[in-house]
């Protein structure tokens, strides 16, 4: 399956799961709970302050080597939006791309999403657990904090 019959789908549009697709284009679904929802509102808010330009994308799709990825949060500066405006999914990924985990969610499976979006060009990936509580990852492994946001996050 290729992502636009995804999105084109009337059957898909109103599931209560984030729908990804692998390097075979089989859909993968996860599940959103609200306390998900509020992490992804706070961390878009941050990056938005913390950044003050660009924009905030809500379940930003990336095209990657095993397929689609949907990050919960991203930011993209002027210039890429400037250069990718808001194709889906987009060819190369955001300045930095966030994954909130969630239960069904395995600690090799978010290794595999951060290393994913760092090849298509994150400069940062970030994953938030359910408690707000996040890691950051640049291409040279795990940092301390964010370099992108410069009061910290």
């Amino acid at each position: 399956m290729e992502w636009q019959a995804v999105i084109d789908n009337p059957l898909l549009h109103d599931l209560p799961f984030k729908i990804e697709l692998n390097k075979w284009g089989k859909i993968l679904m996860s599940p959103a709970s609200n306390n998900h929802g509020r992490l992804q509102y706070l961390i878009g808010s941050r990056l938005e302050r913390g950044k003050g330009g660009g924009t905030v994308i809500m379940e930003c799709s990336v095209q990657t080597t095993d397929g689609v990825k949907v990050a919960d949060v991203a930011w993209a500066s002027d210039a890429f939006i400037a250069e990718n405006g808001f194709q889906t999914p987009y060819k190369v990924a955001p300045e930095i791309c966030v994954e909130i985990t969630s239960p069904s969610n395995s600690k090799a499976e978010m290794e595999e999403k951060v290393q994913l979006y760092l090849a298509k060009g994150a400069k940062e990936v970030w994953v938030c657990d359910d408690r707000g509580q996040t890691r950051y990852y640049a291409h040279i492994g795990e940092i301390e904090r964010s370099c992108e946001i410069l009061d910290g996050f």
